[in-house]
């Protein structure tokens, strides 16, 4: 299995080991063998394997090639070969004693005409591998497009272009015969390299392309399996799994390899169970096998026309068995009892603390917002009542000056403005209170009618005229009759509540 690290890389370089698919744990592709010789020391008097294997195109493919140059090759790294009319660029995946058991494996012989490592890769090497790979996907579009204009029932997986550019392999699947004789020569006309067609099969295509899988994981013919056995659907019935194409068949279109992984051990545990006890008869018909439980050691039987099974042992089918074959007939199958195992349900120390939580912060904090929202919704409608002229409500408070909405309207003709705010307002004296008072004014009055004038100052003597002050903004004008002398008999200037002279121009509008 790929490591996470060395699953996904740039470049074709895993970003996790720094290997460059070349780990000492032998799972950055399906083709790497773990090496576990690598940590041995040879004696003086041997000398390493002359032959190495060398792994291409992210260990998609491998080979072996002998080592003339006496240099020594670390796991990993990247080594210039012959190819075919060139060179090709790879990268060592196995040294040592090792590549003896591969060879032997993969029934290669140790001849004069293995094909020679040339040299350790220069940079050169590298850059024109690169561009010749950047090649491939294009490529592949190219011969996907030129093989359906001339009409051929093939399937094109895959393109590796040879490092030097001279070469393009074409791995394709078909189902029949492909003549494609014609298709070489376009092939080669169009990318100007030697080309060679291999067949290969759905297994391999799904390798190929890799993916995940109906477990979860990814598939194991892209990460681990290397070779394909072949798979049927008895494989399936011993396993006692259902028949169903969809579930049965992977990504490729075929049987899921992993049919086979545990077909082993079922053949195994079957060999207890009689052959010749398909079917049985009884007093109450013929019953038929249904199913075999090898982790129960039960078989199911079921009559005929009827869906109810009835699960017996081993020793009592073989019984009935017998006894058929000597004419006789039981007269029940005497199945037995399955008790379904329930989980046992296990004390977690779990208390009930619904209630017993105290939550006394949070109600404050939503009874102070409730309180909030209730204190706005009241100013809200008291700036409405007071744009419109209506007193509040019992309860309510009143609006305050500078509150709420702005008071645009200004009060009407004979009558003061009221800048008492809303803390300065006292009950209403009675007569004898405002005589006793001589009229002096409320509290919170801060400035005189503006046709009173001020007392006159002790420098200025009674009866000499003084220069008229000059006339502030705002300021009625003189009446007849109020000379520039002040009048030392000043009355108490009038109370609020006392109505107008009407001879007198005292309308607030005018002055303003």
């Amino acid at each position: 299995m790929a490591c996470a690290g060395c699953g996904t890389g740039v470049e074709g370089k895993p970003s996790g080991c720094k290997s460059n698919g070349g780990c000492s744990t032998g799972g950055c592709n399906r083709l790497n063998v773990f090496d576990w010789l690598s940590n041995i020391p040879l004696g003086d008097s041997l000398a390493p394997f002359d032959i190495i294997e060398v792994s291409f195109n992210n260990g998609s493919r491998k080979d072996f090639f002998r080592n003339v140059t006496k240099q020594f090759f670390d796991k990993g790294e990247m080594v210039t070969v012959e190819g075919v009319s060139g060179f090709d660029v790879g990268t060592v995946s196995l040294t040592g004693e090792l590549v003896k058991l591969q060879m032997k494996k993969r029934r290669a012989e140790d001849t004069p005409e293995v094909k020679k490592v040339l040299r350790r890769s220069t940079n050169d090497d590298l850059q024109r591998m690169n561009d010749n790979k950047s090649r491939e996907k294009e490529a592949l579009i190219k011969s996907r497009a030129l093989a359906r204009n001339l009409g051929l029932e093939m399937k094109l997986a895959e393109v590796e272009i040879q490092a030097d550019g001279r070469k393009a392999t074409f791995f394709y699947t078909a189902d029949d015969r492909v003549d494609f004789r014609e298709l070489i020569k376009v092939y080669a006309s169009e990318f100007r390299a030697k080309v060679e067609m291999r067949q290969i099969g759905a297994r391999q295509e799904a390798g190929k392309v890799g993916g995940i899988g109906s477990c979860g994981r990814e598939l194991c013919c892209s990460t681990w399996l290397s070779d394909f056995k072949s798979v049927n659907t008895t494989a399936a019935r011993y396993q006692n799994l259902s028949i169903n194409q969809a579930k049965l068949s992977g990504q490729c279109g075929r049987l899921k390899c992993c049919l086979n992984y545990e077909l082993d051990t079922y053949l195994d545990a079957l060999k207890d169970f009689p052959d010749d006890a398909d079917n049985i008869e009884t007093a109450g018909g013929v019953a038929h096998l249904q199913k075999r439980d090898i982790f129960k050691s039960l078989m199911w039987y079921s009559y005929e026309g009827s869906n109810k099974q009835y699960p017996l042992t081993i020793s009592r089918a073989k019984e009935i068995r017998l006894l058929n074959k000597q004419g006789i007939k039981p007269d029940d199958l005497k199945p037995v009892e399955v008790v379904t195992a329930k989980p046992k349900e296990t004390d977690l120390g779990y208390a009930d603390v619904v209630g017993l939580i105290s939550l006394k912060s949070l109600e404050k904090t939503a009874q102070k917002r409730k309180q909030k929202d209730k204190d706005k919704q009241k100013q809200q409608r008291g700036g409405e009542r007071g744009e419109r002229g209506e007193r509040p409500e019992r309860g309510e408070p009143k609006q305050a000056q500078g509150q709420g909405q702005p008071r645009t309207d200004s009060p009407k003709a004979g009558q003061r403005p009221d800048n008492r705010q809303q803390g300065d307002r006292k009950p209403k004296p009675d007569n004898r209170q405002r005589q006793q008072g001589g009229g002096q004014p409320k509290q919170g009055r801060e400035q005189q009618p503006r046709n009173e004038q001020q007392p006159p100052r002790p420098d200025q003597q009674q009866g000499q005229r003084q220069p008229a002050a000059p006339k502030q903004p705002g300021q009625q004008p003189a009446q007849p009759g109020q000379g520039g002398a002040p009048r030392q008999d000043r009355r108490p200037p009038r109370h609020k509540h006392r109505p107008p002279n009407p001879n007198k121009n005292n309308n607030p509008e005018k002055g303003q």
